[in-house]
């Protein structure tokens, strides 16, 4: 079966996030796929299938299938967009949480179209203080992850994680964001209790941290970089209850995988 591996939210190569597109005509077995994640080693691998019009798609760790995952969601799109002959400028995805839709813009960028995820204050967790070696100003919680708040860029970027201590956080993992020097804000994410100590750009993240953002900053369009090693840039903006995440692709490889 066809496999391709693209970097989501970037146009340069070997930077963004890589994610693995797997279309299917029917679902392998949960183990099945499982096991080509997993041989796959990134963050995360979608499965696709028809569904009338539209499509079905799940995302898998190397370790865990998750609910939401946006740089997958984006890499299939552009897979669809121009290696699979799907000539529309919009693809619809169901999924684990709910409808979901790529838009194919002029400048060849994509658009995730995804559902809010407000996040809520929490109370100090001491594996967040521990596990970062650092004390955030504020801590939030969300359907999937913590939310930790610092005061600069600077502090995100000298994060030295103990992924030991995180992994002992019961969520699928935690953000750390704070205000950006060059865009709106900026952000790392960190998810050892699903097999990825650090994810290069994380599309679901910004589900939270845009209307986060949004009610700090007071405006709805906002740009945003992940400071990974491989780095992301994300323009997104909040509509109501949903999120518009937008950012380009670039295929690093095309093949076959036996099994």
């Amino acid at each position: 079966m066809k496999l391709y591996i693209v970097n989501a939210f970037s146009k340069k190569k070997f930077r963004g996030n890589p994610a693995a597109v797997v279309p299917l005509l029917q679902w392998l077995s949960e183990d099945r796929m499982q096991h080509i994640a997993a041989q796959n080693n990134l963050a995360e691998t979608a499965f696709v299938i028809p569904e009338g019009k539209s499509f079905h798609i799940r995302w898998f760790t190397p370790t865990v299938e998750v609910d939401l995952c946006g740089h997958a969601t984006l890499a299939t799109a552009h897979v669809y967009f121009n290696h699979l002959g799907y000539d529309e400028s919009r693809i619809v995805f169901n999924s684990k949480s709910g409808l979901l839709s790529v838009q194919r813009e002029k400048n060849g960028s994509l658009t995730l179209d995804f559902p809010v995820n407000n996040p809520v204050p929490a109370d100090m967790l001491p594996a967040v203080v521990e596990g970062l070696k650092a004390r955030p100003v504020a801590l939030y919680s969300s359907r999937f992850d913590y939310l930790a708040v610092f005061d600069r860029q600077s502090d995100i970027e000298k994060l030295a994680p103990d992924f030991r201590i995180l992994k002992q956080i019961k969520s699928r993992g935690l953000i750390a964001t704070a205000k950006g020097d060059e865009v709106d804000f900026v952000s790392r994410c960190f998810f050892p209790q699903s097999g990825i100590d650090e994810d290069p750009v994380t599309g679901s993240a910004h589900t939270v941290l845009v209307p986060f953002w949004a009610g700090q900053l007071g405006k709805s369009r906002l740009s945003a970089m992940q400071l990974s090693q491989r780095k992301g840039w994300l323009d997104c903006e909040l509509t109501g209850d949903r999120v518009l995440i937008g950012g380009f692709a670039n295929t690093y490889l095309e093949g076959q995988i036996y099994i």
